[in-house]
């Protein structure tokens, strides 16, 4: 059954059907005809699967993330970022990457980073004399942080699936968030010198008490919801529903830019994402149920732990594994389906499942930014009004970047698990 269903995956993927579609398609032909499952398993087992209480964390950041979008706080965080850094050359493509690092930690998603910041910073790095397809590829990287710097939905999905404390993936996640956006910071303002861009960034600069007393209320969502959390106020459940409130004060009655007529498009993307999200676990639910039925999780684990010796090996294969599988399967099914296989087996080598959460996440997010699946490509190719090839030459560099920082998060797990061990 485990080969007809991963051969059906594949034909389907290749003829262009959904991921959600393909993953419940192939499931079901494997219950009807190489099993004796009766196909009432298939709505038991989809309702199981969204049947969790900490999924309803997913809907409320992706409306607290629209909400924010489109209450004015954008461009009051790309003030902000530009005031720090923006006397630098190369101080705009540097102020990208502070920007997505800050709306991350409102949206949790590289997506809506992508769309909110770049709609700004992309038309201004152009006014600015960088070439078109290098301003989308910084918005593109940079895009990435959305799913590191907490609260991110991949992390919430990767505890859901392997009962692993959302909390602690989401204090784990800072410090992976920080390095890339550190490296990121450091190769631009490198890059930017060498290559002579960004000579004019200094032009248009907020003072930063200025930008700061127009941003502040922006920049305490994230103290309110991360503080809330590890603070013992609320989950990280309820801290969800806690941004989308603050979200609609903030832009409603303090920046007064969040209008009624505003919510009814607001409320409908949110929702058509949030369908997305859902259907997609729903089908990776059943997916891994027949899976997990079949018994192929033990048996690879067991071959695992027969070829690799070490968990450095294991790692590096894990690694090579979840690259090529993030350029194309989307994030989310990727987690749900390969997540309660691996974790098991990567405890067995004695490696700490958040650690191990946060080396699939930044690995998948890589599939972010890769073709052909590349979900902040498409994001960034539509707001820059460019074709993907026209990005890839540039983008080489910034996934390199993210890689070296994927090889340190990998082989030194204090990075991610240094706040945890402070905290808990």
């Amino acid at each position: 059954m485990n080969l007809v269903i991963g051969l059906s995956l594949i034909i389907l993927f290749a003829v262009g059907v959904p991921i959600a579609i393909s993953i419940m398609l192939a499931s079901i032909i494997g219950i009807e005809f190489f099993s004796r499952l009766p196909l009432l398993m298939v709505p038991q087992q989809v309702f199981i699967g969204i049947d969790h209480f900490p999924l309803m964390a997913i809907p409320f950041f992706i409306l607290a993330g629209n909400l924010m979008a489109a209450g004015g706080i954008s461009a009051r965080l790309v003030d902000l970022a530009k005031s720090l850094v923006g006397g630098l050359q190369g101080g705009l493509a540097m102020t990208c990457v502070l920007t997505c690092m800050m709306f991350a930690a409102v949206s949790g998603s590289s997506v809506a980073t992508t769309f909110a910041i770049g709609a700004i910073l992309i038309p201004a790095m152009v006014n600015h004399g960088y070439p078109r397809p290098l301003a989308a590829s910084i918005q593109a990287s940079s895009a990435e942080l959305g799913v590191l710097i907490p609260p991110s939905i991949p992390l919430i999905l990767f505890g859901v699936s392997t009962d692993t404390s959302i909390g602690q993936l989401f204090i784990a996640g800072i410090g992976p968030g920080v390095l890339v956006a550190g490296a990121l910071l450091l190769f631009l303002y490198l890059f930017c010198k060498v290559r002579g861009y960004g000579l004019q960034d200094r032009e248009d600069r907020t003072q930063f008490t200025v930008a700061f007393r127009r941003a502040w209320a922006a920049m305490l969502m994230p103290v309110v919801v991360i503080g809330g959390i590890y603070g013992g106020v609320f989950t990280p459940t309820e801290a969800s529903a806690v941004a989308v409130f603050y979200a609609l004060a903030v832009g409603g009655l303090l920046y007064r830019e969040l209008r009624l007529v505003d919510l009814g498009p607001i409320l409908r993307q949110s929702v058509i994402s949030t369908a997305a999200v859902m259907l997609i676990i729903a089908a990776a639910a059943l997916f891994s149920f027949l899976i997990s039925r079949s018994g192929l999780p033990r048996e690879i684990a067991a071959w695992v732990t027969a070829v690799f010796d070490s968990p450095w090996a294991f790692l590096l294969a894990v690694n090579g594994l979840l690259l090529v599988v993030g350029m194309f399967i989307e994030t989310s099914a990727a987690i749900l389906v390969l997540a309660p296989i691996l974790t098991p087996i990567a405890m067995q080598f004695g490696i700490q499942p958040v650690h191990f959460g946060l080396v699939m996440v930044v690995n998948l997010a890589l599939g972010m930014i890769t073709p052909p699946l590349g979900v902040n490509l498409f994001a960034a190719c539509a707001v820059a009004k460019i074709s993907i090839d026209q990005m890839l030459p540039w983008l080489l560099r910034f996934v390199l970047v993210i890689l070296a920082c994927l090889m340190a998060i990998t082989y030194m797990p204090w990075i991610s698990l240094g706040l945890v061990d402070l905290l808990y």
